[in-house]
């Protein structure tokens, strides 16, 4: 009775240890309103293909992955990304299959169907890193061989020292039966897998995708985290991060005149002010005679009021001179950290100077501070010019920066902070960060990046957010911690109950409700890990616990 009453326990507990993957699985939807011959038509999510068109209308999950053609709405993606808060998609947009459509009536082209999907393959790794086995499982399974046939000896060896000291067959019996039954190593098999189903399984409910459980030996011993810059600590996009103007002009005119030119422009730095300017302005007007002046900037007929905007050359050009201080200043100052100046003219005057950067993340400096509370030290590693890195350093507090970087060239500085003997972690989104990923001994993709970086990686981060990667850094350490626990529990339990049972201090009824009873303590102390939280995230640092101070030689150390 109370074996059967531990396995109940036991299988219930591990029911609920898998709910988060089941939860995955069955996250995505079972049919989908799709577009063909002009007709609306509801399928099998499974009869979907590439490049077909179909509706989503408020409330209903997003069959695929996709591209938003028609359409804005707010996109609920908690589910697969751990955000709670939704996104808003317009045309161009990518959304995600399994995400809910919270707002308005999305029409979109499918990009990837069935196992292809980020919600499938999330699944797929999810289940083979639980389905796998730790370092830990294979040195509880060699022990477990040996340990089984001493523990049968044993129960022989008492058997015959019972009979041999002239207790009755029944109480020899009982005593070698009490022996078998509560070195039954239960607790031990279950001690790694029901850890690795729970920390897995919170993992993805969190929007970490841990790829196998080796990953989390891996975590235990990494001292050093190397960051790429764009995508990762920072948004990967350019936007507009300073306004300065002269006394006699407002920021309002500024950003009308200056955002209706650049938006006739495709640039890059013309799109982030364009944007800037439309975000805080409202709609642009209408450009005339616009004139693109190529790596210079633009000029054109904005209100009655020809209008340039560009670099100081293309203003000379134009006879206008910059003889304000205040805007000297202004655009020596953005270019000492890494931006992108640019003049804003008319009237034969300058007014302004609009700096466009890539804007960090605004949560990177709070999940850095994690990293190295975590006890690793934080390294930017970026193929910008030493200027942007170290002022991007600075902002989120990375000590250690290493600029001018080829890609081909970033997995030999990941080899060679190896061979200083440090274990290294590799964060990045790009192509060109696959193959560092690949050489660090973790690797961690943000999930907002290429696929070929999620491929080289060893865990990724399905929301674009830094902190992710503290979360995951976190997650396998306390599941590494849950298995160690669990098998001390399991070994601790037969060394010290195997005495008692072979001295007939236990019959065989009390020795099966203590197996059984160590079995579920194993198995409920792994469900502790779907409690498991990330910290609000805070603009505030966090003081290091014992970081590490190691400086790569021949690699500079911002001020």
């Amino acid at each position: 009775m109370f074996v059967l009453a531990g396995r109940y326990f036991e299988k219930r507990s591990k029911r609920r240890a898998g709910a988060a993957l089941r939860a995955l699985l069955e996250l995505g939807a079972k049919d989908v309103t799709v577009i063909r011959d002009g007709h609306q038509h509801r399928i099998p999510i499974g009869e979907l293909a590439i490049d077909d068109e179909f509706n989503v209308r408020p409330g209903e999950k997003i069959a695929s992955d996709g591209v938003v053609v028609s359409g804005t709405s707010a996109v609920d993606a908690s589910m697969v990304t751990g955000e709670s808060m939704p996104v808003q998609v317009a045309p161009a947009d990518t959304v995600t299959g399994g995400t809910v459509n919270a707002g308005g009536h999305l029409r979109v082209r499918a990009t990837r169907v069935g196992a292809d999907t980020q919600l499938a393959q999330m699944a797929a790794m999810v289940e083979r890193a639980q389905t796998g086995k730790a370092h830990a499982q294979r040195l509880a399974d060699r022990i477990s061989s040996v340990f089984v046939p001493v523990v049968i000896a044993v129960a022989i060896a008492v058997l015959g020292a019972w009979i041999g000291a002239g207790y009755p067959l029944q109480a020899a019996f009982t005593a070698a039966v009490a022996v078998l039954i509560i070195a039954c190593p239960c607790a031990l098999g279950l001690a790694t897998p029901t850890a690795l189903l729970v920390g897995t399984g919170r993992g993805a409910q969190l929007g970490i995708v841990i790829k196998g459980p080796e990953v989390l030996e891996s975590t235990r011993t990494v001292d050093t985290v190397v960051l790429d810059r764009t995508g990762t600590v920072t948004t990967g996009q350019m936007t507009l991060v300073q306004v300065t103007t002269a006394p006699s002009t407002t920021r309002e005119d500024v950003l009308a005149l200056a955002g209706a030119v650049e938006n006739a422009s495709e640039h890059p730095v013309a799109a982030a002010i364009a944007a800037g300017a439309a975000a805080e302005v409202g709609p642009l007007d209408e450009v005339d005679d616009f004139r693109n002046f190529e790596g210079r900037g633009v000029r054109g007929l904005v209100q009655g009021r020809v209008v340039t905007v560009g670099r100081p050359t293309l203003l000379a050009e134009h006879g206008i001179a910059v003889d304000d201080p205040h805007l000297n200043e202004a655009q020596t100052a953005a270019e000492e950290a890494g931006q992108t100046a640019v003049l804003v003219a008319w009237d034969g005057r300058a007014h302004a100077v609009l700096a466009v950067a890539d804007a960090i993340k605004p949560t990177s400096a709070h999940a850095i501070a994690r990293l190295a509370a975590l006890g690793m030290t934080p390294i930017l590693l970026t193929g910008d010019n030493q200027t942007v890195a170290d002022a991007v350093a600075a902002e989120v507090g990375i000590d250690t920066v290493i600029a001018n970087v080829l890609p081909a060239d970033k997995a030999a500085v990941i080899t060679d902070l190896q061979s200083d003997g440090k274990v290294v972690a590799m964060i990045g989104d790009g192509v060109n960060d696959a193959a560092a990923l690949a050489h660090a001994d973790l690797g961690l993709a943000m999930g907002t990046g290429t696929d070929a970086a999620m491929h080289a990686a060893d865990i990724t981060l399905v929301r674009g957010d830094l902190n992710a990667a503290a979360d995951a850094i976190a997650l396998a350490r306390t599941t590494l911690k849950t298995i160690k626990m669990n098998l001390f529990w399991a070994f601790a339990y037969n060394v010290a109950a195997i005495p008692l049972a072979a001295l007939g201090l236990l019959n065989p009824m009390l020795a099966g409700a203590a197996m059984a009873l160590s079995s579920v303590f194993v198995v409920s102390n792994s469900l502790r890990l779907r409690a498991f939280t990330s910290p609000p995230h805070s603009s505030s640092t966090v003081p290091p616990t014992n970081p590490s101070t190691y400086t790569p030689k021949g690699y500079k150390v911002a001020a």
